[in-house]
């Protein structure tokens, strides 16, 4: 897809971070936009940008964790814009506990936002980006999904997951061979709300003496590496050159070639400094 003009472009999580700048960079460039989140202000006041710029854009209210719901959204978006050519699987969620004690209620909260929110969505647009002839699904993975780090460990799966799957859909997608690709995402350090939104489990407190806000101004810090603005630029010229996969943020590209050239032996070196971090 080489350019974007005239596009239809559906986004979860669009109320802020990246979900908002890929909203807005795209409406710059002439696409028409279907937006979903839970946070209903914070859509509409992306709505709002986004009208600005001269496209159409309709918004939903959306859990992408319930299935039924998703389904309902992308059968909504082609009955308003006619169709469906592009679906960014942006929204997701951050959930910090030791992996010993963590409560089956959390890992199940963020696997059906993270995982099968890209699953639902995929399935209940792909039919649709089919029709339209040309059509691709961007799915946001991460740095996460690439490496795994202590006490991110729910974190970890979600994102591994979303990277399993995203590489063998492309891998279906072209061996179909009907007009419609995929991409996978693996962002660094964004600066959006994730980590300030987190759920910290108190076993981290109760394991490194850390306070629960000092832990989540301490992964806050260490997600500024890359703007939102530049990760959508990224990611769309990423679409444009069809690629596979791509690495978003001199971290996410310096961590990918250090889990390359040390294999499983980065896990020591992840250990001794995430200790070392946590005072232990």
């Amino acid at each position: 897809m080489k350019d974007f003009k005239d596009k239809v472009a559906a986004i979860t999580g669009a109320a802020s971070g990246m979900g908002r700048t890929l909203a807005l960079e795209l409406a710059r460039r002439g696409c028409h936009l279907a937006l979903s989140d839970v946070n209903q202000t914070g859509l509409t006041e992306t709505a709002k940008m986004a009208k600005k710029l001269g496209v159409k854009v309709t918004t939903t209210k959306l859990d992408v964790a319930n299935r039924e719901a998703v389904f309902a959204w992308a059968d909504k978006v082609v009955a308003d814009h006619g169709t469906v050519n592009l679906l960014f699987n942006n929204a997701g969620v951050a959930h910090g506990a030791f992996l010993e004690t963590v409560k089956p209620a959390d890992f199940e909260w963020i696997m059906g936002i993270n995982f099968w929110g890209v699953v639902s969505g995929t399935q209940a647009f792909l039919p649709h980006l089919k029709n339209s002839g040309e059509g691709h699904i961007v799915n946001i993975s991460s740095l996460f999904g690439l490496m795994a780090l202590p006490t991110q460990g729910t974190y970890n799966v979600s994102k591994f997951a979303v990277r399993g799957y995203t590489e063998a859909l492309r891998q279906e997608l072209d061996m179909m061979d009907f007009g419609v690709s995929a991409t996978c995402v693996h962002p660094g350090g964004i600066r959006t709300n994730i980590a300030r939104d987190a759920r910290l489990d108190k076993s981290i407190h109760e394991k490194t003496g850390q306070d629960t806000e000092v832990t989540r101004r301490r992964f806050d810090k260490a997600l500024n590496t890359t703007t939102a603005e530049s990760a959508a630029l990224q990611i769309l010229r990423a679409v444009e050159r069809n690629e596979r996969r791509v690495l978003v943020g001199p971290d996410a590209k310096v961590m990918d070639l250090v889990v390359r050239v040390l294999g499983s032996w980065y896990q020591p070196l992840i250990t001794m400094l995430s200790k070392k971090t946590m005072g232990r």
